[in-house]
């Protein structure tokens, strides 16, 4: 089964995304790939939050910030992969220097898809940046538009599409897993 998972940040997308890579995993192998890259002290400290919180839970880390097609196809398809998040894969690529890479959002979409026909199971975390209206530079709304289309292409490939906000949990395509 694969899953999409959309919200705003820290809205409990990654606690609920660990709940349904175990239900979907059912005693089975289970994959963390952590796509942060870490920037200051605010990132390590989310990771080092995410870290305890699937602590004793089985999930095999896989540190992937970029180029998820060397990290993860060679892992058991049987197994359930947790993928947190895309936000994140996106921006990594993107911006991997001083000079943007204008063709990764497109490369990132076609590895994600690939992903979700490789693994029986996988539970994709990304955030939803859309709401506000504000004007941003142009870098940026190219960033937006290329998560925008990546998270469009996962909806319409996932089995279940799921939006959460303000610790409720909207679902738009499919059913959740109960866990």
């Amino acid at each position: 089964m694969t899953i999409f998972l959309s919200g705003g940040a820290k809205n409990g997308k990654s606690t609920l995304a660990q709940y349904l890579t175990r239900v979907l995993a059912k005693g089975g192998p289970m994959y963390y790939v952590a796509t942060m890259i870490p920037h200051d002290a605010e990132d390590d400290a989310r990771i080092a939050r995410h870290l305890q919180e699937r602590e004793g839970w089985g999930f095999s880390t896989l540190e992937c910030g970029k180029d998820i097609t060397k990290s993860i196809m060679d892992k058991d398809i049987n197994g359930s992969f947790l993928f947190d998040s895309v936000t994140a894969l996106l921006a990594n690529e993107m911006f991997p220097g001083v000079d943007p890479d204008l063709t990764a959002p497109q490369r990132v979409k076609e590895d994600l898809l690939a992903l979700a026909d490789h693994a029986e199971n996988v539970v994709f975390v990304s955030d939803f940046i859309y709401s506000d209206a504000a004007h941003y530079d142009e870098l940026t709304q190219a960033y937006r538009k290329g998560l925008a289309d990546a998270d469009r292409a996962l909806a319409a490939r996932c089995d279940c599409v799921a939006e959460l906000c303000g610790g409720n949990i909207t679902v738009h395509k499919g059913v959740l897993p109960q866990w």
